[in-house]
């Protein structure tokens, strides 16, 4: 069976969206690709700042309640119905929630060929990357680095520590079918 989704799961400033985008170089034919960073901007202001939706501390810490829980299982399955109707995915997302965030995914997936890739930083370089970048709190880099692989299986895992981006969008690619 053909690949037909990549789910890229790795903290915050990892690198996960850079090799989202250097994958839709490297693949022979076209990929969408979609962050957990659209599904939070395309929130209501009034859910990415109160009791249900979205939190984020100015330490860095990322707190979710229901209604954020349930747009976030509609964004799933959206993105498994277009990769059910032909169009191929790749998926950043940020497994908070670690295994269960996982599962989350399977659930939507369920019968789709997906291919799991963990993507790994050093947590001082992902640091480094997230006060350059100016639109997340000082904190958030160094809380995700491993809590969020923590109980997740993958069928590939890269590290963007100082390696160029199509390097690793071509190790990705070699495991897609």
């Amino acid at each position: 069976m053909t690949t037909q989704v990549i789910v890229l799961n790795g903290g915050s400033s990892s690198g996960k969206s850079t090799l989202a985008r250097s994958l839709q170089a490297v693949l022979p034919s076209p990929w969408l690709a979609f962050s957990i960073d659209d599904l939070v901007a395309a929130m209501p202001a009034a859910l990415q700042s109160q009791d249900g939706g979205i939190e984020i501390t100015d330490g860095g810490e990322v707190n979710v309640g229901r209604d954020f829980m349930r747009l976030q299982d509609a964004w799933r399955e959206g993105i498994a119905a277009m990769a059910r109707a032909g169009a191929p995915v790749v998926v950043d997302d940020v497994f908070l929630g670690g295994p269960s965030s996982q599962q989350g995914w399977q659930k939507a997936l369920f019968g789709l060929e997906v291919l799991w890739v963990g993507v790994r930083c050093d947590t001082a370089e992902a640091a480094r990357r997230e006060v350059a970048r100016q639109d997340r709190p000082q904190g958030m880099a160094e809380l995700q680095a491993e809590v969020v692989h923590l109980g997740v299986r993958y069928d590939v895992e890269v590290d963007t520590t100082g390696k160029d981006p199509l390097e690793c969008a071509r190790a990705v690619a070699a495991h897609v079918r």
